[in-house]
Formats: structure tokens, sequence, C-alpha cells
């Protein structure tokens, strides 16, 4: 499963329709295990896909609606309602068969509008923010049932989101996207902890921005050493991307911040603090210390010697 993440805009969906062949590509072309369909007509893609808006037949039951393109693929009754009633068991839905869209909630909607596309056995399946439009509770749900029910068919999935928690935690690879363009590609724990671009570290996740002397391979951050990432400034001033969690706060009289304000999260807190003269900065620290770290109290931030990355000042 391969996530494109993206703000609102940035090409998401263009690029999903192009793979569908909803629409034509200015350049390049569409490879499917090696093979080039840029020329093949969508209905001869072999791919289902998933919109945000359900899209089902008002007038249609569930299981007809799921059958629907199996019967344009001149499939018979029985064997529909075989392989029809088969996917709707894969995603809960088996003993909905017989009711209408209406009588259905948005997140059994979408299931029924995922279990048409898997009906029809595609070589890709392409999911356009199928989530986008159901409460949070649904869509982590929903979102789990979509990886599980992707691994047990065995299908490769694209998948768009502007949902960064959702492409994280459900995708092999995640791509991420800005004006047109593939910023990075890459599994979700690479994409996070060593981001190639200041647009994806500061798109994917908390980042803080720390005035940074580079020397050679290493600059210096608060007092503190740390090695730098691939594609940071190669010497001088700049600006360390460092995530919250690579800072840490313990309670200093002389310390070089103030505590601004605490976030409880569970079993962690973010500790946002005033440097002396500095920037605002967030820190992730365990909850028990945060509770020690009223606002107004001095303490010591520095930074863990992680890689970070480093991007030209301004």
């Amino acid at each position: 499963m391969v996530a494109l993440l993206g703000p609102s805009g940035c090409g998401k969906t263009t690029a999903l329709r192009i793979l569908a062949g909803l629409e034509r590509a200015d350049e390049g072309r569409v490879l499917v295990s090696g093979q080039d369909i840029s020329d093949v007509p969508a209905n001869k893609r072999d791919m289902g896909m998933v919109f945000q808006a359900y899209s089902l037949f008002p007038h249609m039951t569930v299981l007809e609606n799921v059958g629907f393109g199996l019967r344009m693929r001149g499939v018979g009754q029985r064997e529909r309602r075989a392989r029809g009633l088969e996917v709707l068991q894969l995603v809960g839905l088996g003993d909905q068969r017989d009711r209408y869209a209406h009588q259905l909630s948005g997140g059994q909607q979408q299931r029924v509008a995922l279990a048409r596309a898997l009906a029809v056995e595609p070589s890709v399946l392409l999911l356009d923010e199928p989530l986008s439009a159901l409460d949070a509770k649904v869509r982590t749900q929903l979102r789990e049932e979509i990886r599980r029910v992707q691994m047990e068919v065995g299908r490769t999935t694209v998948f768009v989101t502007h949902d960064q928690e959702e492409a994280l935690a459900i995708a092999d690879r995640v791509g991420v996207m800005s004006n047109g363009r593939l910023e990075q590609i890459a599994p979700p724990e690479e994409l996070y902890a060593r981001p190639r671009t200041r647009f994806v570290a500061e798109f994917v996740g908390l980042t803080n921005r720390l005035d940074a002397a580079v020397d050679g391979s290493t600059a210096r951050v608060l007092d503190c050493t740390v090695p730098l990432l691939d594609g940071s400034v190669a010497s001088g001033p700049g600006l360390a991307l460092v995530r919250p969690e690579a800072l840490e706060v313990r309670p200093e009289s002389d310390g070089n911040a103030a505590v601004a304000s605490r976030s409880f999260l569970g079993s962690v807190s973010h500790v946002t603090c005033d440097l002396d003269g500095g920037p605002e900065v967030t820190a992730q620290t365990s909850s028990a210390l945060a509770a020690e770290l009223a606002p107004g109290t001095r303490v010591r931030v520095s930074v863990a010697p992680s890689p970070v990355l480093v991007v030209p000042a301004g």
C-alpha cells in the first residue's frame, strides 16, 4: 500500500485519476508490472477505484451494488451473487446484503464501495480520500479495516489522503506531494526520521526551527553537536528542523528557557517553552516529568544527538 500525502491542491487526486485513466498526463508514462498502459482506456485498465463520495446506486441493494461491475463484465447472476457475498463477508457486511444505501451509515456505505471495487478482482486498487467524510472514530476503525482487507486479498493499493496520521498508520510507503511534485517516497519510519526536504520535514509531524551552525558533517544547535541528514546546507548558518521528541527538557534554575504551557497526551505530554532570546519550541516528554514543569518553570532545553535536517535560514 502506497499513500500519496499532501495538502489540498498538491496534485494527489490528479495523479490518481491519471493512474485510473480518467485524466491524461501531459508527459510521462503509466506502467503496471512494467507494462505501459498510458494509452489503455479506463475501462480496460483492470483497476478498481473507491471515491470520496460513496457513489452507490440508490435503487440497488447492497448486493446489487457490489455486483454491478461484474454485471458490466458479462458475469452471470449466480457467479455475481457468490462473488458479491464473498467480498461483503470480507468487509464485514454479509448481513446487510439486502439493504439500500439510505439504510446504511456512512462507514457502511464506504465498505460497500470498497467491496464493489474488490469484486472485480482488480490488479490495482485506487482509493481517493475514502475516509474524509467520516467522523474521527469511524475513520480510525475503517482505515484499519481497509488495511486488513488489502493485505488479505493481496492487492497493490494507492491511497490518497491529506491526513498524515492516516498515511503513516497504514501505508508500506508514503509519498509526500507538493505543487504537483513528489518530494519524497519512503517507508513511514524513514519519512518521519529522515526527511529529505524542508517541505517533508515541516509537513509530516511537528517540527521546531532552531538556529544552527553547520561545520562539516555536524551542526551546533542549542550548544549541542548533532549529525546532519542528507540535503542539509554544506556550511555556515541555517535552520535546524528538530522533532519534539528530539528535544530534552529538564528543570534548571539558570536554564535557557521558561515553560509556557503543557499539553497532556496520555503517557506523553508536549511542553512548550520560550527560549531566552529565541523562538518558542515544543518538546515531547513523559507525562510524569511534564507534571513537574508548571508554566514559568526555568528549564534547560537541549537537542538529542539524532540526525537533523538543516535548511537555509530565511
